[in-house]
């Protein structure tokens, strides 16, 4: 058996054999990309060095990076899928290409120095080809060269193998994944991908393709590796266990969940990995400050517990319980994750079970005695007993009620539009993943965020910091600590020092230097498990320091007139305040 700790020692082994540095995961809130809550795959805090920025740590990386991923969370109760889970990396930042990405990956896979993988089970699948690109003649061909037969090799399409991009425009490719056989029996001669005993294990994206306006294809000057070895499913492939949730990371869980049920785990298999999932996901969001709400990632967060403790009353739990099964998961992480042992986590996990608990019969009730539910019914629901739409619509299939899901989602947008509650992202189409992109007006605002932090400092005190942003091509938003409403004088005063910064032309400088150096700097950062052997440190004149990935300004001069539009609580001790440059 491999242990999870021995899995990401090997990977971190055989990449630094290869050059690479080994560098710290980020935050699971995107630090510079309003299309997404959550980091949903571990490129996402690389995304300005795959567009040409140079990494502190040089062209070659490799990682551990956590993500939450919900756009296929209806998925969630099968034998692979998760909300929360760990990504494996290793990254050329217009380094090495496919020669050596697709060597180095079947290397890993099946030398016994390192994971040992029976060749016998290995399939791959490349890129087809297209009216837009090629067939991925160089990948097939060099996974021929390792030994892999043209009958375990798969031909498919953009839907299956080409990453981005997420938007109309940008860097895009060709990737190459690799699947493992998991069936009992011996693996059949010819790879069928729709055979799901196939699991897949690795995906190598070559980012060699620049989407135009004009829908062209052209290729990119830096070329790009990006890969991605989901954690938990490898685990579960090498120590052949049946499935994802008897791995380690999960077990001990579901033992939890098997003790306050009273059930078996092998009888009531989908609710018991909601809730396993569900539970995980919500600690590490909570974790990275994503507390529960009703709007934006806090969303989610909320859904994912409400959903678990749904979950949890079918099995037949009607009392708390979140809290214990909590605990197992701060038990298994916390050593490498020293944020979760702060007490808070758990106690707000509890704060909201209580909340939910003492509408959720009623709200089921209410469902129950209702013949026709619509949008404006799950709307109530939501309204009044704090119901998730997607919830509700779980609800309504498990009960065998018929509905249109498009036009349910239509109506409770329209009532959320009309009592301007929820955004209709949020509730009609909020678990969709996506890139930034790099455009100058956000540029702008990701710098103009570190002039209205230096600022709120100065005003409110050095008691505030942040605690999220979201960036957009029409404006800023962002989360700082501060426990009480700003008043009119207070907002004033910071555009008013914001925006002398931008009149003084202040230049903004970037230097590499240590985590210990940027703190004894002054550098503004949470020292903690966060940041790798060297971070960047951007400087706004005297003003401001921080620790950052960037993109930047080269001078404040370039923001323009910067102007508050709005100040409201985000959550308990946090405020919001979203902001546009003119």
């Amino acid at each position: 058996m491999i242990t999870r700790e021995q899995l990401i020692q090997k990977y971190r082994e055989f990449f630094e054999s290869h050059g690479h540095k080994w560098v710290a995961g980020a935050s699971l809130v995107p630090e510079n990309d309003p299309t997404v809550l959550f980091t949903t795959a571990g490129m996402h805090p690389l995304v300005p060095y795959l567009m040409g920025e140079n990494h502190a740590e040089g062209k070659r990386i490799a990682n551990a990076q956590k993500c939450i991923r919900t756009d296929d969370i209806d998925e969630v109760g099968d034998a692979t899928h998760q909300t929360f889970f760990e990504m494996l990396g290793n990254w050329s930042f217009g380094d090495y290409f496919k020669s050596e990405a697709i060597q180095w990956s079947y290397e890993f896979l099946t030398d016994p120095k390192w994971l040992g993988l029976d060749v016998a089970k290995l399939a791959v699948t490349v890129f087809a080809g297209d009216q837009d690109a090629p067939f991925d003649t160089e990948a097939y061909d060099l996974w021929i060269k390792t030994g892999i037969k043209p009958q375990r090799i798969a031909k498919l399409p953009k839907s299956d193998n080409w990453w981005g991009p997420a938007g109309q425009v940008g860097p895009c490719g060709p990737d190459t994944e690799m699947f493992y056989w998991t069936g009992s029996d011996k693996a059949p001669a010819e790879f069928d991908p729709k055979d799901t005993r196939w699991v897949e294990i690795w995906n190598n994206v070559f980012m060699q393709y620049n989407k135009t306006e004009d829908g062209k294809f052209v290729p990119l000057k830096q070329t790009n590796v990006d890969t991605g070895m989901g954690l938990v499913r490898t685990l579960a492939v090498i120590n052949g266990q049946a499935d994802n949730y008897q791995t380690e990371l999960f077990w001990l869980i579901i033992q939890k969940i098997e003790q306050i049920s009273g059930k078996k785990y092998a009888d009531h298999l989908i609710e018991f990995r909601i809730v396993a999932d569900h539970i995980t996901a919500a600690i590490f969001a909570i974790a990275d400050d994503v507390l529960p709400s009703n709007k934006g990632a806090g969303y989610i967060t909320r859904r994912l517990i409400r959903r678990a403790i749904s979950k949890m009353h079918a099995l037949g739990v009607k009392g708390a319980c979140v809290y214990q099964i909590g605990l197992e998961v701060v038990h298994l992480y916390q050593q490498d994750y020293s944020k979760l042992a702060d007490k808070s986590i758990l106690e707000t996990l509890e704060q909201e079970e209580k909340k939910f608990l003492a509408t959720l019969v009623l709200g089921l009730k209410q469902l129950d005695s209702c013949k026709n539910p619509d949008g404006k019914f799950a709307f109530n629901l939501f309204q009044t007993y704090g119901f998730p739409v997607e919830m509700t619509m779980e609800q309504m299939r498990l009960q065998k009620i018929g509905f249109d899901k498009g036009q349910l989602l239509r109506e409770f947008g329209q009532e959320m539009t009309a009592h301007q509650d929820l955004s209709r992202t949020a509730s009609a189409g909020m678990f969709k993943g996506g890139l930034a992109d790099a455009s100058e007006i956000t540029t702008k605002y990701h710098t103009a965020t570190h002039l209205l932090q230096a600022a709120l400092r100065q005003v409110l005190g050095t008691e505030v910091y942040q605690r999220g942003s979201n960036i957009t091509a029409e404006r800023m938003r962002f989360d700082f600590s501060y426990p009480d409403k700003m008043t009119d004088d207070q907002i004033a005063q910071v555009e008013q020092l914001v925006n002398g910064w931008i009149k003084d032309s202040l230049v903004v400088q970037m230097e590499e230097m240590s985590p210990a150096e940027a703190k004894q700097s002054g550098a503004l950062g949470i020292f903690d498990d966060k940041y790798g052997s060297k971070v960047k440190v951007y400087s706004v004149g005297k003003t401001s320091r921080e620790i950052c990935g960037g993109p930047h300004v080269s001078n404040t001069k370039e923001l323009g007139l910067f102007k508050i539009t709005k100040e409201e609580a985000s959550s308990a001790g946090v405020r919001r305040i979203k902001a546009t440059l003119i």
